[in-house]
């Protein structure tokens, strides 16, 4: 038997997710959109529930296409506003657009947001090298500059938290639990 993150308890999205994704080194900018919408989308709520969600989220967003999101007229949002199978915040989901239209800003500045992104790191996986998920951390310092500078971008629902959240899920950071077998995997 495999040993896990304790987190992902045996939900088998749950685990699938663990298994396969988190912590998972991410350069393609739409997938890196797509985690940071659904980071956003996730601010107060368990990330099972986005989990849960993302594939409605895929098919209601363009797949995370920031350019197809970033010209989403408010008519349309306010038709999603209406869809059961989304999380109906309302600035929630107008965050989406104007964080494409931020999100292309940098793509513009920096030639791709992985080149944007990646580079408060160093452009390496910090190895977080926790014992346990006691040691995990809510927060870290390039999660402060990240998000101060995303927030100076204009970004939205981008609190060190949140962006620290989604550093973990795109692998940026390993915090997998060193008795976790994707620890040495990724």
């Amino acid at each position: 038997m495999k040993t896990r993150c304790a987190w992902c308890g045996t939900d088998p999205l749950y685990v699938a997710y663990h298994d396969t994704e988190w912590g998972v080194p991410v350069h393609d900018d739409q997938t890196l959109f797509e985690f940071l919408s659904l980071e956003c989308q996730q601010a107060g709520l368990s990330w099972i529930t986005v989990l849960r969600k993302r594939e409605h989220y895929r098919r209601a967003f363009f797949d995370f296409d920031p350019v197809r999101v970033a010209a989403m007229t408010d008519a349309e949002i306010e038709e999603r506003l209406q869809d059961t199978g989304l999380i109906r915040n309302r600035l929630k989901l107008y965050a989406m657009r104007s964080n494409a239209l931020a999100f292309l800003q940098v793509q513009r500045e920096f030639g791709s947001f992985d080149a944007y992104v990646w580079g408060f790191t160093g452009g390496k996986v910090l190895d977080g090298r926790r014992g346990s998920l006691k040691e995990i951390p809510a927060t870290s310092p390039e999660s402060d500059a990240l998000s101060k500078d995303l927030k100076k971008r204009g970004f939205k629902f981008v609190g060190s938290t949140i962006v620290y959240a989604h550093m973990q899920a795109t692998g940026m950071v390993n915090d997998h639990v060193a008795s976790c077998f994707r620890y040495g995997e990724v």
